[in-house]
């Protein structure tokens, strides 16, 4: 009888547990894991001329914005990939230099304007939609807002705007000539698409991110082959 009694309990203890098992692994499966992602950059040109990299007045300023869905692998949580939705943007800053996007020439033309009327403040920007995917590494996968994380991945974008735009017109000496504003867009010169390598490494909700284009941000022959990249902190949950 104490047999029965002890082989008994023992198997309610093993089905309890691993009903537990069951419930702790779905769980983690089910989590939450990064569903949208808040990135600002410093934004960068790889493969600039001296003649164009002299004439960029500051580094450039990005931002994006991904809604992610996350697939946690089932025979190991901490693993998953993530893949989904969103836009990136870049506006890179130069001074007493014209891009002119809208010309009608074979090649885009960087325009010194040392000894020429031009803007004080000038900036080209570019805005993709993206598709990023994302292979993922959660430590703490049964709580992932106190765990370190980690994720390389790729993004390809489509291009949906590129401008140029200029603010207060100014002489060849500084002087202030009006308080206009030109805006000019034209897809002609660029790539419109847009192949990306990516990284993250962080904390909980916060981690830094990396994004280096690996083709040309311009269409061969047109322009230097420049490929952007960019370095900043990403906020991400839900």
């Amino acid at each position: 009888m104490k047999k029965i009694v002890l082989a008994a309990f023992t198997l309610i203890c093993v089905s309890v547990a691993f009903g537990q098992a069951k419930k702790t692994n779905k769980q983690l499966i089910n989590r939450s894991g990064d569903h949208l992602m808040v990135q600002l950059s410093a934004d960068f040109w790889n493969g600039t001329p001296d003649s164009i990299s002299s004439r960029m007045k500051t580094i450039g300023r990005g931002g994006n914005i991904y809604v992610m869905m996350n697939k946690p692998f089932k025979t190991n949580p901490k693993l998953s990939i993530g893949f989904g939705l969103g836009v990136g943007t870049s506006s890179m800053y130069f001074k007493k230099l014209g891009i002119n996007v809208s010309s009608n020439a074979a090649k885009l033309p960087f325009v010194n304007q040392d000894s020429l009327d031009r803007f004080k403040k000038y900036k080209l920007t570019t805005a993709y939609v993206e598709v990023p995917l994302e292979f993922r590494f959660t430590a703490k996968p049964d709580n992932d807002k106190k765990s370190i994380k980690a994720a390389i991945g790729v993004k390809v974008g489509t291009l949906v705007n590129i401008h140029t735009k200029g603010k207060t017109l100014q002489n060849k000496n500084d002087g202030a000539i009006n308080s206009s504003t030109v805006k000019e867009s034209n897809k002609k010169f660029l790539n419109t698409t847009r192949l990306a390598l990516t990284g993250r490494v962080g904390y909980g909700n916060f981690s830094l991110f990396a994004s280096y284009q690996i083709n040309n941000l311009f269409k061969d022959g047109v322009a230097p082959e420049i490929k952007p990249f960019q370095i900043g902190l990403c906020l991400s949950g839900l």
